[in-house]
């Protein structure tokens, strides 16, 4: 049996078929992959579009079935600051977050780093120490905690209970940049060395310039956590609302207004605004350090 060979005309359709199929697919994963994009960042976004708007209506409108603002009420924000006590919990949140973040930061990198790049007996102990402190709940200690810093010190009412023991190190902080320092070859440590830097040098001048996105990751973090805490501020400051914090003040604020939706809304869009704006400008170095974190450990 004679068998006959396609000529390359007679190739060239389906050839060109194919093609089209090829593109036709991947068209078709490509609006796949971005409707699935575009309906996951659709169900994050909706709740704070539904939260602005509302703060923008009058009283009457907020508690309709409305979903845009028949009347633009920024004089709701307004209200808001000139409630008693607001600007007041605004500067003890930024106190303590801000505080708070510096003294996390400044006292975790040295232990990080030794944990990191030095060599002595009892390292993986020390490690296995700061990763069982991170698996322990706060409120298995809020008790003891408590007595000693509101009996023994007298600092009930105060946030100073939460923000002096940043200045001793975290758990979670240690951990992450101790992860990423590992990442940092240990060639640029020892040529510091060899160069006559000591420790402390060599941390400042060598290792932290290159740690950048790991530091600005834990700050990060640790900012948001003393922003939005809140179990923090009901257990040691509640007595003394000159020390409310903006989370366990904005709970006093809803009681306070509980049917004005509007200004409710209006001072939750001012609790959240700076958190969004400070992980919308930092957000590169954050995602850059949580990333290299997993590379070596």
């Amino acid at each position: 049996m004679t068998q006959v060979l396609a000529t390359p005309a007679e190739l060239a359709p389906s050839s060109a078929a194919a093609r089209r199929a090829a593109r036709r697919q991947e068209l078709l994963r490509w609006i796949a992959v971005h409707s699935l994009g575009v309906a996951a960042a659709l169900f994050f976004v909706l709740p704070f579009v539904f939260v602005l708007l509302t703060s923008l209506m009058s009283d009457s409108q907020a508690l309709s079935r409305d979903l845009i603002p028949g009347t633009w009420e920024w004089g709701n924000y307004r209200k808001v600051f000139d409630t008693p006590g607001f600007l007041t919990w605004w500067r003890n949140t930024l106190i303590y977050a801000g505080l708070g973040t510096v003294l996390t930061v400044v006292s975790s990198i040295p232990v990080a780093y030794a944990l990191a790049k030095f060599r002595f007996p009892g390292r993986n102990l020390a490690l296995m120490l700061v990763i069982s402190m991170m698996m322990l709940p706060p409120q298995v200690v809020v008790i003891p905690m408590y007595l000693f810093w509101a009996k023994q010190l007298g600092l009930s009412g105060t946030l100073w209970p939460l923000i002096i023991p940043m200045a001793f190190g975290d758990a979670f902080s240690i951990f992450l940049l101790r992860q990423f320092l590992m990442t940092i070859p240990n060639e640029y440590v020892d040529a510091a060395r060899v160069d006559g830097c000591g420790e402390l040098r060599t941390l400042v001048r060598v290792v932290l310039p290159m740690a950048k996105p790991g530091i600005a990751a834990v700050a990060l973090f640790q900012f948001f956590n003393a922003w939005n805490d809140y179990f923090g501020p009901q257990i040691y400051a509640s007595e003394n609302p000159g020390a409310w914090t903006l989370s366990y003040g904005l709970e006093s604020f809803k009681g306070a207004h509980h049917t004005d939706w509007n200004l409710t809304m209006a001072a939750t869009v001012l609790v959240m605004a700076p958190v969004i704006l400070v992980f919308f400008f930092a957000q590169k170095a954050f995602v850059e350090g949580v990333t290299l974190t997993g590379v070596k450990g």
